[in-house]
């Protein structure tokens, strides 16, 4: 992303990189930083402050301007994601179907599979069929850790909806 701005958190045993045009959060990745010469901006601040909060336990919402780069499809889904209360859970049917896109559970977790902005936009708080753990970016053990950050009594296998 040429023209970014970069921060980076450290925390709970792995490392976000946080980028950003300049006036909206672009991406949240569990990746080292791209190579570069990128410095922070208000909005990669803003971000790392909000997700050092969250990742302390002391922030439930994040308050960012975002501007995630995808398909109509994805955006539709990203938007229903994020109206997934902190602390719970949904399945990809559910998911989908709150996108208004029924039957697409296999697409919507493509969508999430291409989410710009982890966390911010939680992916985490989706769960495969009958509440089982399935893929995340940063593995399995950071999506659990999330969960029960979120959530201390979750428990695999058991989703909100």
């Amino acid at each position: 992303m040429s023209g970014t701005a970069l921060s980076v958190v450290h925390a709970l045993s792995f490392t976000l990189s946080i980028y950003a045009a300049e006036d909206a959060l672009t991406g949240v990745s569990f990746m080292p930083p791209r190579d570069g010469c990128q410095r922070p901006n208000e909005i990669t601040e803003a971000a790392a402050a909000q997700l050092t909060e969250y990742l302390a336990g002391k922030r439930r919402v994040f308050e960012l301007p975002l501007a995630p780069v995808g398909t109509a499809f994805q955006k539709e889904i990203w938007r229903a994601l994020g109206e997934v209360p902190y602390g719970e859970t949904i399945s990809y049917g559910e998911l989908a179907r709150r996108a208004g896109r029924a039957g697409a559970a296999r697409a919507a977790g493509g969508a999430l599979h291409r989410n710009p902005i982890a966390i911010v936009i939680p992916c985490h708080r989706v769960t495969g069929f009958g509440g089982a753990l399935t893929g995340f970016a940063a593995g399995l053990a950071v999506k659990k850790k999330l969960l029960l950050l979120e959530n201390p009594c979750y428990r695999e296998g058991r989703t909100g909806r």
